[in-house]
């Protein structure tokens, strides 16, 4: 490992890189189970905390590219630390809001900003710090356990939460858990120092995130006005090819870019980003959707809805955990197909189990099999990615990683949730499940083109 000599052990640094990663995850998707709650203390609807779950992922998305980049001038550490602030200052802000807006200024863009800048150096360190390929497939099992466990136990733990204490509460959770990383990592030594001089590309900073926020806010107007869903949409494509273009003009000119058009000529890391956005999608789309109408739809309370996902966070710890074993026997081509399959196989289930019978129980087959599906593919679509790059490119395409996966889950919870929300009904839920099922397809063809020689990971 390259370096100024890293005093902290490797196993003590993952402790305050898994936990920044669960606490986003469960960011995410804790306000999934507190939709009646919010809705009716702060006077708005089932869509105007969609727009605040929405808009927090969807910033996240348009920063992440940006934060990454950061992380070479700044230095990983300091990153991270300043992320965990701002992210916990949003999180009071939150638990604070008098009303929608000052509740989107916390959980959406303060909460928002700090991932952005935190969730980066999280996978650029653990990158640095554990550099042999087995070690690393270990790490990034942890941190992507903690990741998915974050995203499917936050309707569980919102839901005790907002059920025992309120929904403010989940709020000052996360501040409490953010003040515990903080002091965590005060003692991680960046492996690599801070490059003052490196230069940082706004216009391209600001053509990338606007793009993002086009595109996503184009979806979410499909159920009111389908005229300017189709207008945001093209206008957003249209700035993400002003963007490429500005990039490779900047490299033609001998300047540094936001991000290296050398990143989109890697055809492995490519399909693994395909499939990293795919399967960020279905996890969020099915925990907005799944929560949203068993909340509005069938009248449970938050807990009630939270012990139902039990059985996504189960399925997901478990096969999360066999992650470094399954990678040492099985390609990731593999297990990325394999995963996609399970995801899709239990989205039928759910349908046609929930759709039959008014059993709240009639769910846990099929969160149970998505869990399981989701835990086995995220490591190693995370390996696929950070692997088919060297040091020198971590920050870009950590940044890049990061933002594509928030992109999907953005897109999750915007295309589905928009598609439950023009209806509010059995039929609406089906059809939104459905068309989740019919983009994990879509991961599962994406997945296949993958490479074959990427294959298990040899023990050393």
């Amino acid at each position: 490992m390259t370096g100024t000599g890293v005093s902290s052990p490797p196993r003590a640094v993952l402790v305050p890189l898994a936990l920044a990663q669960f606490i986003c995850s469960f960011a995410g998707s804790n306000m999934n189970v507190m939709i009646n709650d919010i809705s009716r203390d702060l006077d708005t609807t089932v869509q105007g905390v969609q727009i605040v779950i929405t808009t927090f992922l969807l910033v996240m998305a348009a920063l992440m590219i940006p934060g990454g980049k950061l992380t070479d001038r700044y230095g990983r550490k300091r990153c991270f630390i300043v992320g965990l602030v701002v992210y916990g200052i949003g999180a009071v802000l939150s638990a604070l809001a008098p009303g929608l807006g000052v509740l989107i200024l916390g959980n959406s863009i303060l909460e928002g900003v700090g991932t952005a800048m935190l969730i980066p150096p999280v996978y650029i360190l653990t990158t640095l710090f554990f550099t042999e390929t087995t070690s690393r497939a270990r790490a990034f099992g942890v941190i992507m356990a903690l990741g998915g466990i974050g995203a499917a136990a936050g309707p569980l733990l919102g839901g005790l939460i907002t059920s025992g204490l309120g929904w403010r509460a989940a709020f000052g959770f996360q501040a409490l858990v953010v003040a515990v990383i903080v002091l965590l990592s005060l003692r991680v030594v960046d492996p690599l120092p801070a490059d003052p001089t490196k230069s940082f590309d706004i216009p391209g900073s600001v053509l990338s995130a606007i793009g993002l926020v086009l595109l996503v806010m184009g979806i979410l107007a499909a159920d009111d006005d389908v005229r300017l869903m189709l207008v945001l949409l093209a206008a957003g494509a249209a700035v993400l090819v002003w963007f490429f273009l500005w990039i490779r003009a900047r490299e033609r000119a001998g300047e540094e870019p936001l991000i290296s058009t050398s990143l989109f000529r890697n055809r492995t890391s490519n399909l693994g980003l395909v499939t990293q956005n795919l399967q960020w999608l279905l996890l969020m789309g099915t925990s907005f959707v799944v929560a949203a109408y068993l909340q509005v739809v069938r009248g449970y309370n938050a807990i009630e809805t939270g012990v139902i996902f039990t059985a996504a966070t189960l399925g997901l710890l478990v096969s999360s955990l066999a992650a470094a074993r399954l990678a040492r026997r099985r390609a990731q081509r593999t297990l990325i197909m394999t995963g996609f399959l399970i995801t899709v196989v239990g989205i039928v289930v759910l349908i046609a189990m929930t759709g039959s019978s008014e059993n709240l129980w009639a769910f846990v087959p099929g969160l149970l099999l998505i869990g399981i599906g989701l835990g086995v593919m995220l490591t190693p679509a995370v390996n696929i990615v950070q692997s088919a790059f060297g040091e020198e490119q971590q920050g870009e395409i950590s940044g890049l990683s990061r933002s594509v996966s928030n992109l999907g889950s953005s897109l999750g919870t915007a295309i589905a949730g928009t598609i439950l929300a023009a209806g509010l009904t059995g039929h609406a839920y089906a059809a939104a499940m459905i068309a989740l099922a019919a983009l994990g397809v879509v991961g599962l063809i994406a997945a296949t083109f993958l490479p074959r020689q990427s294959g298990p990971i040899q023990v050393t």
